[in-house]
């Protein structure tokens, strides 16, 4: 398959700390008084050990049914454990395995985000896909959704012929610094549609052309990449870097990208959230950091963790380390939000989805336990929302989060991920609050 060669954006250090300015807060909020939500339903539980299939909850993406909107589907990664169909009742619908490495001692398909394009113009026709980013094989996959096979909507598409988005070969494939990240969107002047893949321990994107080929598959080209930085500028002069394992940088996981205007927001986990044209040839600007921005720390190998020294105070004060699980609740006046999940305290926070208003900090909530359901979220690596009816089990649209630490292992003494579906009516109630 022909590839262009990748034009790289570096953003310098100073451009960082000069954005930075501007993105600081005013004040902080106290976490716990931020409204709870409640999930009316939640998937069954996924258990990351050896009996469960390494299974572990992490992305999750909407689909829509037009012409059914109870049948929609709920899409989500479980990493080793490949792809999970849900209905809108969080009952498991299809489990789809990701694909293995081409040698016994090769890493294996991992799963890790997953986006839905819709009427993507295949060679057959078009169609609405699954696209998810198999970390373990540095590849994107992608999957047919057919409304008319609901036991097993979802069909592998992918052109076998598919490169590595950023290996050079099987031996850089297994060091495992590959596809993570991802988002889709489709430029409306033009009608291409493109992903954007992040690299995992690296702080790369890159933007791929989705191309049709032969018998219905799907394809891809490298358009051009982009670098953010892995250093920053401090105020009073100094050069920092999140401390991380030797060798790792700051990577970007969460991403999303506004249809309307093509601006990419992308979490870089330790540093905050970017904003960028989704083409990838403007200047990233903050558009607010972690509280742990500027800490300084320092890695103890004999127990593999950070040992982190005093907070100067010039982070900001409504994400905490890391970002993840970006996702935008659009409304039909051109208003919404941006919903970032602060892992690092178990709660969301809500930006404003217009660029006039320089996105500023609108409110934040928590997925709360219920007294007798679901419980709640925590350590949200993934989240996806849909601002449209969806039948009669939401109406009023929906919003998926994933749980690091469901309930359901703590009895069996287990690692155990799942998904919460929770109403929209009520995140927009709690953020109008």
């Amino acid at each position: 398959m022909a590839r262009s060669l990748p034009r790289t954006f570096a953003v310098s250090v100073l451009t960082a700390s000069l954005a930075l300015t501007a993105a600081l807060p005013a004040a902080a909020e106290d976490d716990e008084a931020l409204p709870a939500v409640l999930p009316r339903v939640e998937t069954p539980a996924l258990y990351d050990d050896e009996a469960g299939g390494n299974s572990d909850a992490d992305d999750p993406a909407i689909w829509r049914n037009a012409a059914a909107p109870d049948a929609s589907l709920v899409v989500a990664t479980a990493k080793e454990g490949g792809l999970r169909v849900y209905d809108l009742d969080a009952r498991l619908v299809q489990s789809l395995a990701a694909p293995a490495g081409p040698g016994a001692e090769d890493a294996p398909g991992r799963f890790n985000n997953v986006d839905v394009v819709q009427g993507l113009k295949l060679s057959t026709g078009r169609a609405d896909l699954a696209v998810t980013t198999d970390r373990g094989n540095d590849r994107l996959r992608f999957y047919r959704i057919d409304p008319a096979s609901p036991g097993r909507p979802l069909t592998d598409v992918t052109d076998p012929a598919a490169a590595p988005v950023f290996s050079a070969d099987q031996a850089e494939i297994n060091e495992q610094q590959t596809a993570y990240g991802l988002a889709t969107w489709t430029d409306r002047t033009s009608g291409r549609t493109y992903a954007l893949v992040s690299r995992r321990e690296r702080t790369s994107i890159a933007l791929l052309e989705l191309t049709p080929t032969a018998g219905g598959k799907v394809g891809y080209r490298k358009i051009r990449t982009l670098t953010l930085p892995s250093s920053f500028r401090l105020p009073d002069g100094t050069s920092w870097s999140p401390c991380a394992e030797p060798g790792e940088l700051p990577q970007v996981e969460g991403m999303v990208v506004d249809p309307a205007n093509g601006t990419l927001y992308a979490g870089q986990e330790d540093i905050g959230i970017w904003r960028v044209p989704a083409t990838l040839t403007g200047t990233p600007q903050l558009v607010d950091t972690v509280r742990e921005y500027g800490v300084p720390g320092t890695y103890d190998e004999a127990t593999e963790e950070c040992v982190n020294g005093a907070d100067p105070g010039y982070g900001g004060t409504r994400i905490a380390a890391d970002v993840e699980g970006l996702t935008l609740l659009t409304e039909a006046d051109g208003d919404g939000y941006l919903l970032a999940s602060s892992q690092g305290d178990n709660t969301f926070a809500a930006y404003d989805r217009e660029r006039s208003d320089d996105n500023e900090y609108e409110g934040g909530f928590r997925v709360a336990a219920t007294a007798t359901g679901p419980d709640g979220s925590e350590e949200c690596d993934g989240a996806a929302v849909l601002n449209a009816p969806l039948g009669r089990r939401f109406p009023g649209g929906l919003l998926v989060v994933q749980d690091g630490h469901d309930d359901a292992g703590e009895a069996e003494d287990r690692t155990a991920t799942n998904f919460k579906f929770v109403d929209l009516r009520e995140v927009l109630t709690a953020l109008d609050d």
